[in-house]
């Protein structure tokens, strides 16, 4: 039985400057193009968003891959992770400083290996291995970066306040209600769900991190059912935001859980970024597709960049926070 693919991409969530607007749109649409021409073509739903996941890793705009948001000591650290929900095969990789590219090493994990998830050096030899050019860490960084990272210590040295939110008390008709004037300055993980023509979802999700982070962190966008997760049972999904909360809730799977049970994706959308808020505090944005193809786009940053394709052209846009 034939289905109606459909591509959904998000390029993060978090106050992205009016300035950037502009590139985001269009490298979510970009994204979309070289997804959705596989789609169209009979390729996988896992080829599918390795191309839209890559496409936005090679832009520069965001935070994945050349251009991301750099270490506590300077340096580009990368998480992938890339999910088959017909055979829940995956591959993720963390910590790498000398690919350029960690959605395809994911790949190369997934389809290559016995495991799941390598990390720092044995991910970036077992990717080499397998025809993996090594880049210098140099060659990842941009000057932005360079002049963010020195902003940020700058404040930190004045011993000004970060903006991560605590948990709280709000109930749950309030849980996403957070200021759209907040100045969230680091949370723009790219991420790519998918359904296939034969009906195959997948799932991927690629990250710089946070901004000025300790070497070594590893968030939530390579772990299987934090910042992503495809389950042909189930749904697809790719989170992006705080890494912590969105691990300790494991909301990847939750949202998917969700459907399984019944509830349409979009409305699992708000409610896992609800839920997020309300146990932990947590903010950040949540792109969800089932299996019969309905969506859910959620977020409670103050913007969130998305794209959506299906046999009735691209979308693009960036969602506000009302």
């Amino acid at each position: 039985m034939q289905t109606n693919p459909v591509l959904l991409v998000h390029g993060g969530a978090w106050s992205i400057p009016d300035d950037m607007l502009e590139a985001h749109e269009q490298g979510v649409f970009d994204a979309l193009q070289v997804g959705y021409s596989l789609l169209e073509r009979g390729a996988s739903a896992v080829d599918a968003v390795e191309a839209a996941v890559f496409r936005m890793e090679e832009d520069g705009t965001f935070d994945a891959g050349r251009g991301s948001y750099l270490t506590r000591d300077g340096r580009v650290q990368l998480d992938a992770l890339l999910m088959d929900g017909t055979t829940l095969r995956a591959g993720g990789v963390a910590c790498v400083e000398r690919l350029r590219n960690p959605i395809q090493a994911a790949r190369l994990v997934m389809d290559r290996s016995p495991h799941v998830y390598f990390v720092g050096d044995g991910a970036e030899e077992f990717a080499q291995a397998h025809g993996m050019p090594l880049v210098d860490n140099s060659e990842l960084v941009l000057d932005r970066e360079r002049r963010r990272l020195e902003s940020a210590q700058a404040k930190e040295r004045a011993g000004l306040p970060d903006l991560t939110f605590e948990g709280d008390d709000k109930s749950p008709e309030t849980a996403t209600d957070i200021d759209p004037g907040l100045d969230l300055d680091s949370h723009d993980t790219v991420g790519a769900v998918a359904l296939d023509s034969q009906g195959r979802l997948a799932a991927g999700t690629s990250t710089g991190g946070t901004l000025n982070k300790a070497p070594g962190r590893v968030g939530d966008s390579s772990l299987i059912g934090c910042g992503c997760y495809a389950d042909n049972a189930s749904a697809a999904v790719s989170l992006t935001g705080w890494g912590e909360p969105i691990m300790k809730l494991v909301l990847g799977k939750w949202a998917t859980d969700r459907v399984l049970q019944g509830v349409s994706p979009e409305h699992a959308a708000l409610e896992a970024i609800a839920y997020l808020f309300r146990r932990l505090g947590g903010h950040g944005g949540i792109i969800l597709l089932g299996p019969d193809g309905r969506y859910g786009i959620a977020h409670n940053t103050p913007r969130m960049a998305w794209g959506l394709c299906t046999q009735d052209g691209p979308r693009t846009g960036i969602k506000v926070k009302k």
